[in-house]
């Protein structure tokens, strides 16, 4: 785990942030290197698969030119939701570290349970709540802002 990826996924997340989208970044890499990054763009493009991960999947799928993430890793700004950790399983990402764990236990249980090992995909290595006070302190701000609206 490098802080400066995390760093960088959290720089995403204030993307969204300014364009009043859930403040969520994500970062993937390979050897040390990015190959995909993303933040959530829902709002903005009108579709609910507008993630910040699934951006940052996209765009190192195409950057590897094959949907296979063997051996990458994903530093996202807070734990991902359902979907996304199965879409990082299913790109067979080997770890995810996030800053933030999500305070849903409902959304932990399910993450947790995505990412063991079944018949197809290998575990998914999970380390969560690495650098939690930049990122709640985005999303607090971000949610106090949505309450005025």
């Amino acid at each position: 785990m490098k802080k400066e990826f995390l760093d960088l996924a959290i720089k995403y997340a204030y993307k969204a942030y300014r364009i009043k989208e859930v403040p969520v970044g994500a970062v993937i890499v390979k050897d040390n290197k990015i190959i995909g990054f993303g933040y959530n763009k829902k709002e903005k493009n009108n579709s609910v698969l507008e993630h910040a991960e699934l951006n940052a999947i996209k765009i190192a799928q195409k950057k590897l030119n094959n949907w296979r993430l063997n051996d990458c890793d994903i530093y996202i700004s807070l734990d991902p939701c359902p979907m996304c950790a199965s879409a990082i399983k299913q790109a067979r990402i080997k770890n995810v570290y996030s800053a933030l764990s999500n305070s849903d236990l409902n959304n932990l249980q399910i993450i947790t349970e995505i990412f063991k090992k079944d018949k197809i995909n290998p575990e998914v290595n999970f380390i969560s709540n690495l650098s939690p006070l930049e990122s709640k302190k985005i999303l607090n701000s971000f949610f106090k802002n949505q309450r005025k609206d």
